[in-house]
Protein backbone atom coordinates (compact mmCIF):
# COMPACT_ATOMS: atom_id res chain seq x y z
CA UNK A 1 0.00 0.00 0.00
CA UNK A 2 1.21 3.35 -0.98
CA UNK A 3 0.29 5.71 2.21
CA UNK A 4 0.10 4.88 5.58
CA UNK A 5 -2.29 6.30 7.96
CA UNK A 6 -1.58 5.45 11.66
CA UNK A 7 -3.79 6.40 15.11
CA UNK A 8 -2.91 3.97 17.64
CA UNK A 9 0.92 3.00 17.00
CA UNK A 10 3.80 5.74 16.22
CA UNK A 11 6.35 4.07 16.80
CA UNK A 12 7.15 1.22 14.21
CA UNK A 13 6.87 -1.63 16.44
CA UNK A 14 4.22 -2.55 18.64
CA UNK A 15 3.61 -5.23 20.88
CA UNK A 16 1.08 -6.39 23.29
CA UNK A 17 -0.37 -9.92 25.11
CA UNK A 18 -3.53 -9.39 27.38
CA UNK A 19 -6.52 -10.53 28.43
CA UNK A 20 -9.23 -8.63 26.34
CA UNK A 21 -11.40 -6.67 28.73
CA UNK A 22 -9.02 -4.05 27.70
CA UNK A 23 -9.89 -1.27 25.14
CA UNK A 24 -7.90 -0.06 21.63
CA UNK A 25 -7.69 -2.24 18.86
CA UNK A 26 -8.09 -5.94 21.46
CA UNK A 27 -11.71 -4.76 22.22
CA UNK A 28 -13.92 -7.68 21.61
CA UNK A 29 -16.59 -6.01 19.43
CA UNK A 30 -19.06 -8.36 21.00
CA UNK A 31 -22.57 -7.87 19.39
CA UNK A 32 -23.94 -10.87 20.94
CA UNK A 33 -21.52 -12.63 24.01
CA UNK A 34 -21.43 -15.71 23.26
CA UNK A 35 -23.62 -17.49 26.62
CA UNK A 36 -20.92 -19.18 27.74
CA UNK A 37 -18.11 -16.33 27.04
CA UNK A 38 -14.88 -16.11 28.48
CA UNK A 39 -12.10 -13.54 27.72
CA UNK A 40 -9.36 -15.10 26.28
CA UNK A 41 -5.81 -14.17 25.74
CA UNK A 42 -4.59 -12.29 23.49
CA UNK A 43 -0.93 -12.39 21.59
CA UNK A 44 -0.45 -9.03 19.47
CA UNK A 45 2.84 -7.62 17.95
CA UNK A 46 3.54 -5.51 14.59
CA UNK A 47 6.47 -4.17 13.18
CA UNK A 48 8.62 -3.57 10.07
CA UNK A 49 10.93 -6.86 10.13
CA UNK A 50 10.49 -10.36 11.38
CA UNK A 51 12.22 -9.94 15.18
CA UNK A 52 9.09 -6.85 15.60
CA UNK A 53 6.89 -10.08 16.23
CA UNK A 54 9.43 -12.95 16.92
CA UNK A 55 9.15 -13.03 21.01
CA UNK A 56 5.04 -12.85 20.74
CA UNK A 57 4.85 -15.62 18.17
CA UNK A 58 6.89 -17.82 19.93
CA UNK A 59 4.95 -17.18 23.50
CA UNK A 60 2.13 -18.12 21.70
CA UNK A 61 3.59 -21.32 20.66
CA UNK A 62 4.33 -22.05 24.04
CA UNK A 63 1.13 -21.07 25.51
CA UNK A 64 -0.62 -23.51 22.80
CA UNK A 65 2.00 -26.38 23.88
CA UNK A 66 5.73 -26.52 23.67
CA UNK A 67 5.74 -29.61 21.19
CA UNK A 68 4.78 -28.68 17.15
CA UNK A 69 3.25 -32.45 16.30
CA UNK A 70 3.79 -32.13 13.21
CA UNK A 71 1.81 -34.80 10.79
CA UNK A 72 1.08 -37.22 13.69
CA UNK A 73 -1.98 -38.40 13.60
CA UNK A 74 -4.44 -37.36 16.53
CA UNK A 75 -6.79 -37.21 18.82
CA UNK A 76 -3.73 -35.69 20.36
CA UNK A 77 -4.00 -34.57 24.35
CA UNK A 78 -1.56 -31.65 24.15
CA UNK A 79 0.57 -29.72 21.18
CA UNK A 80 0.15 -27.76 18.65
CA UNK A 81 -0.28 -27.93 14.47
CA UNK A 82 2.31 -25.29 12.63
CA UNK A 83 1.00 -24.67 8.40
CA UNK A 84 3.55 -22.11 6.83
CA UNK A 85 3.14 -22.41 3.47
CA UNK A 86 6.48 -22.98 2.16
CA UNK A 87 6.31 -27.02 1.06
CA UNK A 88 8.97 -28.19 2.40
CA UNK A 89 11.44 -25.37 1.41
CA UNK A 90 9.45 -25.00 -2.27
CA UNK A 91 9.78 -22.09 -4.47
CA UNK A 92 6.83 -22.68 -6.58
CA UNK A 93 3.66 -20.87 -7.04
CA UNK A 94 1.23 -23.34 -6.04
CA UNK A 95 -2.77 -22.47 -6.56
CA UNK A 96 -4.91 -24.25 -4.57
CA UNK A 97 -9.12 -24.88 -5.29
CA UNK A 98 -11.69 -24.38 -2.36
CA UNK A 99 -11.99 -26.03 -0.40
CA UNK A 100 -8.20 -26.59 0.07
CA UNK A 101 -7.84 -29.41 1.82
CA UNK A 102 -4.51 -30.32 1.31
CA UNK A 103 -3.40 -30.09 5.22
CA UNK A 104 -6.88 -31.84 6.55
CA UNK A 105 -5.32 -35.39 6.82
CA UNK A 106 -2.03 -33.93 8.22
CA UNK A 107 -2.38 -30.44 10.08
CA UNK A 108 -6.66 -30.80 10.73
CA UNK A 109 -7.22 -27.78 9.12
CA UNK A 110 -9.85 -27.41 6.01
CA UNK A 111 -9.85 -23.61 4.37
CA UNK A 112 -12.71 -22.32 1.98
CA UNK A 113 -13.20 -18.90 0.15
CA UNK A 114 -16.22 -17.41 -1.59
CA UNK A 115 -13.79 -16.47 -4.44
CA UNK A 116 -12.08 -18.88 -6.69
CA UNK A 117 -9.31 -20.42 -4.66
CA UNK A 118 -6.06 -20.14 -3.11
CA UNK A 119 -2.24 -19.34 -3.86
CA UNK A 120 0.74 -20.31 -2.20
CA UNK A 121 3.64 -18.36 -3.63
CA UNK A 122 6.86 -16.39 -3.02
CA UNK A 123 6.48 -12.91 -4.04
CA UNK A 124 7.15 -12.60 -7.60
CA UNK A 125 4.03 -15.49 -7.16
CA UNK A 126 2.01 -12.95 -6.25
CA UNK A 127 3.21 -10.69 -9.03
CA UNK A 128 2.35 -13.26 -11.97
CA UNK A 129 -0.47 -14.42 -10.12
CA UNK A 130 -2.51 -11.24 -9.78
CA UNK A 131 -0.42 -8.97 -12.22
CA UNK A 132 0.90 -6.56 -9.79
CA UNK A 133 4.52 -5.87 -10.05
CA UNK A 134 3.77 -4.10 -6.96
CA UNK A 135 3.75 -7.13 -4.39
CA UNK A 136 7.29 -7.93 -5.01
CA UNK A 137 8.16 -4.51 -2.60
CA UNK A 138 5.01 -4.42 -0.20
CA UNK A 139 4.37 -7.91 0.59
CA UNK A 140 7.12 -10.07 3.31
CA UNK A 141 7.30 -13.36 4.08
CA UNK A 142 7.74 -14.56 7.77
CA UNK A 143 8.85 -17.81 7.01
CA UNK A 144 10.50 -18.26 3.95
CA UNK A 145 9.34 -18.20 1.11
CA UNK A 146 6.04 -18.54 0.44
CA UNK A 147 3.03 -16.84 1.67
CA UNK A 148 -0.75 -17.62 1.31
CA UNK A 149 -3.97 -15.73 0.04
CA UNK A 150 -7.37 -16.23 -1.32
CA UNK A 151 -7.99 -15.19 -5.39
CA UNK A 152 -10.95 -13.40 -5.99
CA UNK A 153 -11.66 -12.58 -2.20
CA UNK A 154 -10.22 -11.09 0.69
CA UNK A 155 -11.82 -14.20 3.12
CA UNK A 156 -10.88 -17.13 4.17
CA UNK A 157 -12.43 -19.77 6.53
CA UNK A 158 -10.60 -22.12 8.44
CA UNK A 159 -12.91 -25.31 10.11
CA UNK A 160 -11.04 -28.07 12.43
CA UNK A 161 -10.89 -31.48 11.79
CA UNK A 162 -9.04 -34.29 13.74
CA UNK A 163 -5.69 -34.94 12.18
CA UNK A 164 -5.12 -38.18 10.05
CA UNK A 165 -8.53 -38.69 9.16
CA UNK A 166 -10.08 -35.73 7.81
CA UNK A 167 -13.54 -36.21 8.59
CA UNK A 168 -14.02 -35.81 12.23
CA UNK A 169 -14.81 -32.22 13.04
CA UNK A 170 -12.90 -30.82 15.89
CA UNK A 171 -11.85 -28.24 18.12
CA UNK A 172 -8.91 -26.18 19.31
CA UNK A 173 -7.75 -23.72 22.05
CA UNK A 174 -6.43 -21.21 20.12
CA UNK A 175 -5.37 -20.20 16.47
CA UNK A 176 -2.89 -16.96 15.37
CA UNK A 177 -1.60 -15.88 12.13
CA UNK A 178 0.66 -13.66 10.62
CA UNK A 179 -0.20 -10.70 8.29
CA UNK A 180 2.00 -9.01 5.68
CA UNK A 181 1.35 -5.21 5.12
CA UNK A 182 -1.58 -4.40 7.47
CA UNK A 183 -2.14 -0.45 7.06
CA UNK A 184 -5.08 0.55 7.79
CA UNK A 185 -5.63 1.92 11.62
CA UNK A 186 -6.76 1.36 14.62
CA UNK A 187 -10.69 0.55 14.70
CA UNK A 188 -13.65 -1.68 15.03
CA UNK A 189 -14.17 -4.51 12.11
CA UNK A 190 -16.02 -3.69 9.06
CA UNK A 191 -19.22 -2.60 9.71
CA UNK A 192 -19.48 -1.54 12.93
CA UNK A 193 -19.22 2.71 12.80
CA UNK A 194 -17.39 4.91 10.19
CA UNK A 195 -13.76 3.67 11.53
CA UNK A 196 -13.29 0.12 9.67
CA UNK A 197 -9.92 -1.87 10.43
CA UNK A 198 -8.80 -3.69 7.31
CA UNK A 199 -7.89 -6.99 8.66
CA UNK A 200 -9.82 -9.23 11.33
CA UNK A 201 -10.95 -12.28 12.82
CA UNK A 202 -13.77 -13.86 13.83
CA UNK A 203 -14.04 -17.02 16.06
CA UNK A 204 -16.66 -19.58 15.99
CA UNK A 205 -18.08 -22.48 18.67
CA UNK A 206 -19.05 -26.14 17.06
CA UNK A 207 -22.31 -24.65 17.25
CA UNK A 208 -21.71 -21.59 15.32
CA UNK A 209 -21.93 -19.09 17.92
CA UNK A 210 -19.66 -16.21 17.74
CA UNK A 211 -16.97 -16.46 20.42
CA UNK A 212 -14.84 -13.45 19.75
CA UNK A 213 -13.56 -10.66 17.22
CA UNK A 214 -10.51 -9.34 17.01
CA UNK A 215 -8.67 -6.77 14.65
CA UNK A 216 -4.99 -7.10 13.63
CA UNK A 217 -2.22 -4.55 14.31
CA UNK A 218 -1.31 -2.37 11.82
CA UNK A 219 2.28 -0.78 11.05
CA UNK A 220 3.84 2.03 9.42
CA UNK A 221 5.34 0.90 5.92
CA UNK A 222 5.48 -1.80 3.28
CA UNK A 223 6.40 -5.01 3.77
CA UNK A 224 5.20 -4.62 7.39
CA UNK A 225 4.28 -8.00 9.62
CA UNK A 226 1.21 -8.22 11.89
CA UNK A 227 0.74 -10.90 14.69
CA UNK A 228 -2.48 -11.72 16.35
CA UNK A 229 -2.90 -14.99 18.36
CA UNK A 230 -6.31 -15.33 20.59
CA UNK A 231 -6.42 -18.53 23.16
CA UNK A 232 -8.96 -19.62 25.02
CA UNK A 233 -8.29 -21.38 28.61
CA UNK A 234 -10.00 -24.59 26.50
CA UNK A 235 -10.81 -26.15 23.76
CA UNK A 236 -13.51 -24.57 22.08
CA UNK A 237 -12.93 -22.50 18.44
CA UNK A 238 -14.22 -24.89 15.30
CA UNK A 239 -14.15 -22.03 13.03
CA UNK A 240 -12.43 -18.77 12.45
CA UNK A 241 -13.17 -16.63 9.43
CA UNK A 242 -10.64 -14.11 8.87
CA UNK A 243 -10.49 -11.14 6.57
CA UNK A 244 -7.18 -9.66 4.78
CA UNK A 245 -7.51 -6.20 3.79
CA UNK A 246 -10.24 -3.62 2.55
CA UNK A 247 -10.26 -5.97 -1.26
CA UNK A 248 -9.01 -8.65 -2.59
CA UNK A 249 -5.44 -8.69 -4.05
CA UNK A 250 -5.66 -7.41 -7.98
CA UNK A 251 -3.97 -5.69 -10.73
CA UNK A 252 -4.47 -1.78 -8.90
CA UNK A 253 -6.16 -2.64 -5.78
CA UNK A 254 -3.24 -1.49 -3.33
CA UNK A 255 -3.21 2.21 -5.09
CA UNK A 256 -6.39 2.90 -2.88
CA UNK A 257 -6.82 0.31 -0.53
CA UNK A 258 -4.93 -1.80 2.19
CA UNK A 259 -4.35 -5.30 0.85
CA UNK A 260 -2.90 -7.98 2.78
CA UNK A 261 -1.19 -11.43 2.69
CA UNK A 262 -0.87 -14.35 5.26
CA UNK A 263 1.93 -16.87 6.26
CA UNK A 264 2.53 -18.96 9.15
CA UNK A 265 -0.72 -20.34 10.53
CA UNK A 266 -0.58 -21.78 14.69
CA UNK A 267 -3.17 -23.36 16.66
CA UNK A 268 -3.90 -26.02 19.08
CA UNK A 269 -3.89 -29.50 18.56
CA UNK A 270 -7.26 -29.75 17.01
CA UNK A 271 -9.48 -31.97 19.89
CA UNK A 272 -12.60 -33.99 19.51
CA UNK A 273 -15.63 -31.72 20.14
CA UNK A 274 -17.24 -33.21 23.59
Amino acid sequence: MKYQVLSSIVAGTMTLAFSTGTQGFNSPYHPRPHKDYTVPTVFQAAGPDIASIQGTVDRFRAALGGVNNGNVAGPLDTGRREINWDGGGSTATSPAPTPFSGFLVTRGALFTTPGTGFVQAPLDGLVTTFNNRDYANIFRPFSPVRVFAPVNSNRTTVEFFVPGGGDIPAVSSGFGAIFSDVDEPDGRPQHYGSKDASTYLRFYDAYGELLYTSVVAPSPGDASLSFLGVLFDNPKIAKIKIVTGEVPLGPYDERRSDVVVMDDFIFGEPRLVK
